[in-house]
């Protein structure tokens, strides 16, 4: 079983204006709002490719209540979220005019206690399954949540990705986890260097590896993708040709993409292929990218 974990998951707001003026009254020309979050991002792109996860996560407040709704009936999605007492689930509006402008929410307010309740839960987790650990956290988390989620877990053969920043996803290396995917300006950050060319993006990401992190793949926008596998193979990709349409998740779905191939048994690098098919069928469709678009994009690289 897929379980993923999002600990601050969103009702995204997603609205279009003409063009965004400071001050006055703007008018919306389209609105939607999405069940967001990137482990729920995750999990429903492995629906698409049939394979069956469960949504771990907090939620709290009406907007909470929606949330959890949203994820098993509109998405039709296996959740076992957990209520906290204090705070609600963040609501965030994406604005798309003339630029792109985000506005994010807090989170709930999550207690020790609550934790204690999600660890409960991973402790069914069994040899074979594979955990996603997806996103920022609650203001009122510890930097150390994910390494204290994966230490329990290390006398299982569990395959644990990490797709996260900073402090968050550093010292959870130690615990050797089988996927990390930052993007090239979050390895920038990670190091605190200014990266401009490909071989410095590799010399980085295997340092990564180094400290602990099995496979390493470097989303670098339109210079494509890097994988360094637990092979020390690099594996290198483009970009998937058409039109750019939503820029929202597209590297949540590149996860669930690698986490389909490696399940299925493909090598590295059709698995980089098919990872980076699921990031370009969702840059390129207004809503969740359909299983027939992504077997589209994956041949360009037949």
């Amino acid at each position: 079983m897929i379980y993923t974990v999002t600990m601050n998951p969103a009702l995204d707001y997603v609205v279009t204006v003409e063009s965004f003026a400071a001050g006055e009254v703007n008018r919306v020309k389209t609105e939607h709002v999405y069940f967001g979050g990137k482990g729920i991002n995750v999990s429903k792109i492995l629906k698409e490719l049939g394979l069956e996860s469960q949504c771990f996560g907090f939620v709290a407040g009406f907007t909470g209540k929606e949330l959890a709704r949203g994820v098993e009936e509109e998405l039709g999605l296996c959740s076992r979220f957990i209520e906290v007492a204090d705070g609600m689930t963040r609501i965030n509006v994406k604005m798309r005019g003339d630029q792109e402008t985000e506005i994010n929410g807090m989170g709930p307010v999550v207690r020790d206690g609550d934790v204690e309740k999600l660890q409960t839960q991973l402790e069914a987790l069994n040899d074979g399954d594979v955990l996603i650990l997806s996103g920022s956290v609650p203001q009122t988390m510890d930097a150390k949540i994910y390494a204290g989620i994966m230490k329990p877990l290390q006398s299982k053969e569990i395959k644990v990705v990490v797709d996260a920043t900073g402090e968050l996803l550093l010292r959870t290396l130690s615990y050797r986890p089988f996927l990390i995917k930052p993007n090239k300006d979050e390895l920038a950050d990670l190091f605190e260097v200014e990266i401009h060319t490909i071989e410095e993006v590799e010399r980085y990401a295997r340092k990564l590896q180094d400290m602990g992190a099995q496979n390493v793949l470097i989303s670098m926008a339109k210079d494509g993708s890097l994988l360094i596998d637990e092979d020390g193979q690099s594996n290198r990709i483009g970009v998937c040709q058409g039109e750019v349409v939503n820029s929202v998740g597209a590297g949540d779905y590149m996860v669930a993409g690698f986490v389909a191939g490696c399940l299925s048994g493909k090598s590295y690098a059709d698995t980089l292929k098919l990872a980076t098919a699921c990031g370009g069928a969702t840059a390129f469709s207004r809503d969740l990218a359909k299983r027939e678009k992504i077997e589209e994009m994956v041949k360009q690289w037949a």
